[in-house]
């Protein structure tokens, strides 16, 4: 994607970020999903997640349910790989196939989620990218690093459209890049 492509692109996107305030709780959320009812912007995530990958040779884009399959399906086709989606408190539905399982530290409600996916679709040759639309404690793409070293792959790093991390340690651990840090928006 040309570079004044891609500042239009982002600079959309910005225009289109907003908080929301749930009225259960008072808490501020990010409302992402204007992003997605937008043609322009869905046409472009997937090369602005992918592009700080691109020279790293990605075999393979994961992402964790919900968000994270979205936004993986669209890097992995600019990429032009495969995607395996990773499942939160993952069950075997219809198969008795093997899983492979991991549980994540904390995340931004401080729990603790199972994530994983069927046996053998990330191999051991593969050179992983993961995504996801934002990290806020790093909780689950700490977990999917750990779950693609389990199986013997290789993690080349993280990409996200938001970044509210509060510490930088987990972004070198996860070689994090994002679209936008949330002070930008």
């Amino acid at each position: 994607m040309p570079d004044a492509d891609t500042r239009q692109l982002r600079h959309r996107m910005a225009e289109l970020f907003e908080w929301k305030t749930s009225p259960e709780t008072g808490r501020q959320y990010f409302n992402l999903f204007a992003w997605w009812r937008e043609p322009d912007v869905v046409a472009g995530i997937g090369a602005l997640l992918a592009e700080p990958f691109r020279l790293d040779s990605p075999t393979v884009v994961v992402g964790p349910s919900a968000s994270g399959h979205l936004t993986g399906v669209l890097t992995a086709i600019s990429l032009g790989v495969g995607f395996c989606p990773v499942r939160k408190d993952p069950m075997p539905s219809f198969d008795s196939d093997p899983w492979v399982k991991v549980t994540s530290p904390p995340d931004y409600k401080d729990r603790h989620l199972e994530l994983g996916l069927p046996k053998g679709l990330i191999r051991s040759g593969d050179r992983v990218l993961a995504v996801d639309d934002l990290i806020d404690t790093g909780g689950q793409l700490l977990a999917l690093q750990r779950l693609v070293e389990e199986i013997g792959a290789s993690w080349i790093g993280a990409s996200v459209l938001v970044d509210n991390l509060k510490e930088s340690q987990p972004r070198r651990q996860l070689n994090l890049r994002s679209v936008f840090h949330i002070r930008d928006l």
